[in-house]
C-alpha cells in the first residue's frame, strides 16, 4: 500500500513535468515560427500528443493520490430534521424585495408618528 501511493505521487510529479515540458516546447515552436516569420496554423503533432498524455497522467494520479472517494450519505442528516422543516429553506430567503418600495411611505408615516409620540412624552 505504502509504495503504491509514492509510486502514485511519483506518477503525478512526472504528469506535471511532461506537461510542463510540453507547454515549454508549444512556446518554443511559436518562437521558432515567429523568428522565421511563418504563419501559426497549428501546433506539432508529438507536442499535442505529449500534453494530452501528461494531462491524462497527472489526472489519473491525482485521482489515485487522493484515495478512496466517500458516499454522499444524506440518510443520516435528514433522520435529524423534523418533516415540519423539511421544506424550511433559508437559502431562499429574500429580504430584498419591492414591497420595501411600495411600503417606503407607510414605514416613514410610521417614524414620523414615533417621533411625534416621542416628542409628546418627553
Amino acid at each position: 500500500m505504502i509504495m503504491g501511493l509514492s509510486m502514485d505521487k511519483v506518477v503525478v510529479c512526472f504528469g506535471l513535468i511532461s506537461l510542463a515540458h510540453s507547454a515549454y516546447s508549444a512556446a518554443q515552436h511559436r518562437a521558432y515560427l515567429r523568428l522565421t516569420e511563418q504563419s501559426f496554423t497549428s501546433l506539432p503533432l508529438d507536442v499535442l500528443v505529449q500534453c494530452f498524455v501528461s494531462f491524462v497522467l497527472t489526472c489519473y494520479g491525482i485521482v489515485r493520490v487522493v484515495g478512496k472517494f466517500k458516499e454522499i450519505n444524506s440518510a443520516t442528516e435528514l433522520e435529524k430534521r423534523s418533516w415540519e422543516t423539511m421544506s424550511n429553506r433559508p437559502a431562499f430567503y429574500c429580504f430584498n424585495h419591492r414591497g420595501k418600495s411600495l411600503y417606503r411611505n407607510c414605514e416613514e408615516e410610521d417614524a414620523q408618528l414615533q417621533q411625534r409620540s416621542f416628542l409628546k412624552n418627553s
